[in-house]
């Protein structure tokens, strides 16, 4: 029998491994080119002093906008905050989503943040911040509009979307939550996708419905890498939303979504019925047999369905349009 150890540094290393090569994989394909969809990529752009390699976004913007997303000559703007258990992955694996708001006429800021365990709590949240507020300083000189911003991320992405937003409608006493509210721009939307909502406490998973070892390991190794000194409301915004208290702004609109498969779907429920009690606008979609992050794998019919879903609630909440959205096609994001 393989010790519980063992078996969760083999688990991750399976895990990581696969996520990374897929990413890459699907990035060799003529269809991943930026130029083969009307976009221009910018590299490696420092947001934070210090010259740290996860200090660093990609803007992705399109060559000719379409004219109905365009005002006064701007571009509305998608923040992209990537998953991976607070611990793998980057913006060059998540060239996906850029790329598909990019090529529907969006100005997009694909951000790396410092990885746990290395770097665990609040260093993630820390990098997402910095990066808000270098894009509040910067995008007009790329030709966005600090109007209508969007900030999205799926699973991590999803948890540190969330609390960005949290500290842009009530000031905190950490310096760097406190600068995000005294900067005074709260996003007009956030899409956190397939969110783990809580890092604390994870073996709320298992209550009453034990999941397979393999599974809650990594679960366990995610929040324990992230968060090892304990619960903390800029880690759990899920339960800084149950608490119910009043915010200072009101909150943005969220689009949430998840996979019926996906072992982190009662978060998003949980995320739903705060929002409900609040009274706070948002929008929820579950997805049969939606397995975690799956709208990553858009030769799946399921998964371009929700992104055309989710470009029609950036086109009504973030541009303001009611464009006429194209269907996503297979065939240019084939893997």
């Amino acid at each position: 029998m393989i010790a519980p150890e063992t078996r969760k540094r083999l688990g991750g290393a399976v895990v990581d491994t696969f996520f990374r090569s897929a990413a890459h994989l699907g990035s060799l394909f003529p269809a991943a080119r930026p130029e083969e969809h009307g976009v221009e990529r910018i590299r490696d752009l420092p947001y934070r002093e210090g010259g740290h390699p996860h200090h660093r976004l990609d803007v992705w913007r399109p060559i000719r906008p379409p004219p109905a997303l365009l005002r006064g000559g701007k571009l509305p703007v998608i923040v992209y905050v990537h998953g991976g258990g607070f611990r793998m992955l980057d913006k060059d694996s998540h060239w996906l989503p850029a790329l598909i708001w990019a090529r529907r006429g969006y100005l997009v800021f694909n951000l790396s943040y410092r990885l746990a365990p290395a770097h665990p709590f609040p260093a993630a949240v820390e990098d997402v911040s910095e990066a808000w507020r270098w894009v509040l300083a910067h995008a007009e000189q790329w030709g966005g509009d600090l109007d209508r911003v969007g900030v999205a991320g799926e699973s991590a992405g999803a948890n540190l979307a969330t609390t960005l937003a949290l500290t842009t409608v009530e000031r905190r006493s950490e310096p760097w939550a406190a600068a995000n509210f005294d900067a005074g721009v709260v996003p007009r939307a956030i899409l956190p996708a397939m969110g783990l909502f809580q890092v604390s406490d994870p073996a709320r998973f298992t209550r009453g419905k034990p999941l397979p070892p393999w599974l809650q390991d990594r679960i366990d190794e995610v929040c324990e890498a992230y968060l090892p000194d304990g619960a903390h409301d800029l880690a759990d915004p899920l339960l800084v939303l149950e608490r119910g208290a009043p915010f200072a702004r009101p909150l943005p609109v969220m689009h949430l979504s998840c996979g019926t498969a996906d072992p982190l779907i009662d978060d998003t429920r949980r995320m739903a019925a705060a929002l409900r009690t609040r009274g706070a606008p948002h929008e929820v979609s579950y997805w049969p047999g939606g397995f975690h992050a799956f709208h990553m794998f858009v030769f799946r019919s399921d998964a371009r369905r929700l992104w055309m879903e989710m470009l029609a609630f950036t086109h009504r909440h973030v541009a303001g349009t009611d464009e006429p959205l194209r269907p996503l096609s297979r065939r240019r994001f084939a893997r």
